[in-house]
């Protein structure tokens, strides 16, 4: 049987993204029965192989697999977002001085704070309030910090770091989104994991809160939220049986 104007609008809106209230509604469904009326459409059969039709044909001039995308999501769902950005601890400037006293990097940076403090000192006619070098050169900012230092006693300072992201890792690329210029400073922004990792649940078929086009096109699940136990329980073997999935339940149970 073909497909109505209304049918075909409805086949070519749930391939934009996948959601049948939304689709129902610019297909020109009314909004107050199209949650209905998209659960309907997903069921009937000439709107399926319509659907299967579209999407095998989208998927052979795109020459993307459900397998790549699932792929994709389950890679942002996983990544690190430590190897993006992360807060550390390093040393600070008593943990390695000697006696614990403040160390300087090296003897340029030791005379650039010496030659302030002598032209203060010639500007009010006192004598110079020299910086103490006691505690040595040597400094490393990215020294870990020591346990034994009385100063910070050994929680170093804290310091949030932000990897070159050109640099990045395949999968922590997948999962960084861009960068933005604040008021407070840089604001790095991630792909939602949350979501991904709904997306590949959905993918994989654990949900079944509503009706959803999952793989192939017949395998739609019900509302059953208000099935009864042994209702649901019948309706989930029945999918599984429908997936070739074999169950491990014992009779009667």
């Amino acid at each position: 049987m073909a497909l109505t104007a209304k049918q075909k609008k409805f086949v070519a809106e749930y391939l934009v993204d996948l959601n049948a209230t939304q689709a129902a509604i610019r297909a020109g469904y009314s909004k107050k029965t199209a949650r209905s009326v998209g659960q309907e459409n997903l069921t009937k059969p000439d709107i399926q192989r319509e659907l299967q039709a579209a999407m095998s044909e989208r998927a052979r001039r795109t020459e993307i697999t459900a397998d790549m995308v699932l792929q994709r999501w389950w890679a942002i769902a996983t990544a690190d977002p430590n190897e993006i950005m992360h807060l550390r601890r390093l040393a600070c400037r008593h943990c390695y001085g000697i006696g614990h006293a403040y160390q300087w990097r090296d003897a340029a940076e030791y005379e650039d704070a010496v030659r302030p403090a002598e032209r203060e000192a010639e500007l009010s006619d006192k004598p110079p309030d020299i910086p103490s070098c006691e505690g040595g050169f040597g400094f490393n900012r990215l020294s870990a910090p020591n346990p034994r230092c009385p100063i910070c006693s050994g929680e170093g300072r804290l310091d949030l770091h932000l990897e070159d992201t050109r640099q990045l890792p395949p999968q922590a690329r997948m999962l960084y989104a861009g960068v933005k210029q604040t008021q407070a400073g840089v604001e790095v922004k991630l792909q939602d994991q949350g979501k991904a990792l709904e997306n590949v649940a959905r993918h994989l078929g654990m949900f079944r809160d509503r009706v959803e086009l999952s793989g192939g096109l017949d395998n739609t699940s019900q509302d059953v939220g208000n099935l009864s136990p042994e209702q649901r329980r019948a309706r989930i073997d029945e999918l599984n049986r429908r997936r070739g999935i074999g169950t491990d339940r014992a009779p009667g149970s």
